[in-house]
């Protein structure tokens, strides 16, 4: 494969890095993924990162791609390269960029995740060919891209578009960010688990099918965990659902 074909874009999560081999047309070639070990801190995450990538350059003949983009859901200056804040995370000031580049000995561009999609939808995919374009994307968080006029917004610090953390209920449940009811902490993927959590332990009893899916741990049961018990037409997952769905309306409107 040509160096000047193939670059490598990765999509960094809370629970998932996925690593992926692309085209300069945005074709998908091939991909990994692996949950993230964020625990373990920025290290342990840098070499996850690293690894996966040589993984899949082996499983793809030794590829050699001419550049590495990242998305990371967080905060971003777009001179230094640095994440000032990664919620999900646990990230506080890393020099990203500077710090996987020469990991990799390879040029590394970063970009906040969610803006990251929104270019991906907006050059190939449902936005293509639009001068204004709004992104709400609902992962472990919740984050969103603008394009306006024909240009992704970035404002002033390079945050435009973090909806996810947009106080809508004065007196709503504490966000990961530290403030209280931000969309994210009512609609974002680790709040889709904790109500079905806290749906669970007060009705065992209707609980069951999303306790059985999480292998009978309250505690391990995930957005995922209601997707699928939704799937089954559960009752309690199905409301969990309808909660979101509620949520969704309001910050429309």
């Amino acid at each position: 494969m040509s160096t000047n074909q193939w670059a490598i874009g990765i999509d960094l999560g809370g629970t998932k890095i996925e690593v992926a081999l692309v085209n300069s047309s945005g074709l998908l070639h091939d991909r990994l993924r692996v949950p993230t070990d964020s625990k373990k801190g920025y290290k342990t995450i840098l070499k996850q990162i690293t690894e996966t990538i040589h993984q899949l350059c082996d499983k793809n003949g030794n590829a050699i791609p001419s550049s590495v983009g990242i998305g990371i859901p967080g905060q971003i200056s777009r001179s230094s390269g640095i994440v000032h804040y990664a919620p999900n995370l646990n990230w506080h000031e890393v020099k990203l960029e500077d710090d996987l580049s020469k990991m990799l000995d390879k040029h590394v561009s970063i970009c906040n995740d969610v803006r990251a999609a929104t270019y991906g939808e907006w050059f190939y995919g449902a936005g293509k060919n639009c001068d204004d374009l709004v992104c709400i994307f609902i992962g472990t968080g919740i984050g969103g891209g603008i394009i306006s006029d024909g240009r992704m917004l970035t404002g002033c610090n390079n945050t435009a578009g973090e909806i996810g953390h947009m106080t809508i209920d004065l007196h709503g449940l504490e966000c990961h960010c530290g403030n209280k009811g931000c969309f994210e902490a009512l609609a974002g993927g680790w709040a889709i688990a904790r109500d079905a959590q806290d749906m669970v332990r007060t009705d065992m009893k209707s609980g069951k099918i999303l306790l059985a899916i999480a292998g009978n741990e309250i505690d391990k049961i995930t957005a995922k965990t209601v997707s699928e018990a939704a799937s089954k037409n559960d009752a309690l997952a199905k409301k969990n659902i309808d909660n979101l769905a509620d949520v969704l309306m309001v910050v429309q409107h």
